[in-house]
This record gives C-alpha cells, structure tokens and sequence, in this order.
C-alpha cells in the first residue's frame, strides 16, 4: 500500500468501502424479500422441454417491465419451475438494489383480513405498496371469501402503475375469474392484471418428478411471447 501514490490509496478505500456497502444493502434486501428457494437467473434450466425460451428469459430478466411497473404471471402445472422463476428473478432485482418479498395468496390474504381486523389495513397496503417487486405464489389455489377478493382488488388497484408483481399460478389465466364467485371484483381484478402484465405459459411434466427418475420425457408448449422483444401483454 506504501508504494502506491495516494491517489490509489484512497481509490482503493472507497471502492473497499463501496463494495462492503453494497454487499451489506443486498443481504438486507435478500433477508427481507424472504425467498422460500435461493436461485438465480444464471442456473435457469434451458434443456428440459417446459415452454421456456432463452430469448424470452433474458428479456424479462432485464427487468424492465418492472421499471415500468408492469406484472409477470406465470402459469403451469405443478413442478414445471413456476416458484423457483420467480425467486430467481426476484433475487436478481435484489441484485440490482430493488426490493423484493414473496407471499403465497392464502398467507398474505390472512394477514390482510387480521390488519383489518385491528384496524392497521390501510397502512399494512402502504406498507406492500413500498416494495418494488412483489411475489403472489399460488394465486387460485384456495377459495377466497368474499372480504379477501375485495381486499385483493384492493391490494391490485394500490400497485397498478406503480409498482410491479409476479403471480404464479398452477391454473390458467383464463379460469382465473370463475374461481372468484364475486362477479364484479373479478372483473375488476382480471382487468387491471391483463392490461398490465405479460404471460409466460410453462407445460410439461414435473421438473421434479423427471430428476427423481433421471429422466428428460417433457412435452413442450406455447406460451405468450416475442422472440426479439417482452412478450405481448395480455389482452
């Protein structure tokens, strides 16, 4: 250190300091986005035949449909790599210093029916509307009262235009509005998704049940895309 000219000396500290800083604000926006997988948009799996795309995938991991607070909702069968996308692409927007938090649907509409309860709704909305990308796993998965369909429009309307989501779903997007019994809500929450989000349709057998049996027999699928470009947003 005592051969090199100040100027270097000092360089070197502050890039030290930089990068301890930066490391710090990622292991607090990891730790908060509370990942259930740690991946990343590096071990994307490209070979099994799932309706995955490259092209596609490096698109959407620019993250540029979440600087234009646009959704991504990714549907599939059970085990096609839905979950583990997402947490791939939410860790890299940790990367890039955005925050981050994943909840599954029935979870999260539990404690948005408690806030409500105590009386702290409101701010808990405020509270979700602050994070920059935010993860609904299993969306459809269990009935949703009455109050939680109202409280998901809620919590729809309050990130529309102004932040992002990915919702994950084992259902297609086209049954999502029988599955809510409230006819207006649904068409309420249905429009604000398909005018803001682009689809990734994955298909083909379990990811997990093909390396259980060491195995690659997948069938693939068609999925909402551009090959040059973000897919198309839903109509």
């Amino acid at each position: 250190m005592h051969e090199m000219p100040f100027e270097q000396r000092v360089r070197n500290m502050v890039d030290h300091e930089t990068t301890v800083r930066e490391n710090k604000r990622l292991q607090i926006l990891l730790k908060k986005a509370k990942l259930p997988l740690t991946t990343s948009i590096e071990d994307i799996d490209y070979r099994s035949p799932r309706g995955l795309d490259k092209a596609l995938m490096l698109s959407l991991s620019t993250l540029d449909w979440v600087r234009k607070q646009h959704n991504l909702v990714i549907t599939g069968p059970t085990g096609t790599g839905k979950t583990w996308l997402a947490c791939a692409l939410a860790n890299y927007a940790c990367r890039l210093g955005l925050s981050s938090q994943f909840y599954r649907v029935p979870i999260l509409m539990e404690s948005l029916l408690s806030a409500r309860a105590s009386g702290s709704f409101s701010l808990r909305l405020e509270q979700l509307n602050k994070i920059d990308l935010l993860i609904l796993d299993d969306w459809g998965i269990e009935p949703l009262s009455k109050r939680a369909q109202n409280d998901l429009l809620e919590l729809v309307d309050k990130r529309l235009g102004m932040r992002s989501m990915i919702i994950t779903s084992q259902f297609p997007i086209s049954h999502w509005h029988d599955e809510l019994d409230n006819k207006t809500v649904a068409d309420a929450i249905m429009d604000r998704i398909a005018h803001s989000s682009y689809l990734l349709e994955l298909s083909g057998e379990s990811l997990r049940r093909n390396k259980s049996v060491n195995t690659k027999k997948t069938r693939s699928s068609k999925y909402c895309r551009n090959h040059t470009d973000l897919p198309v947003p839903l109509e």
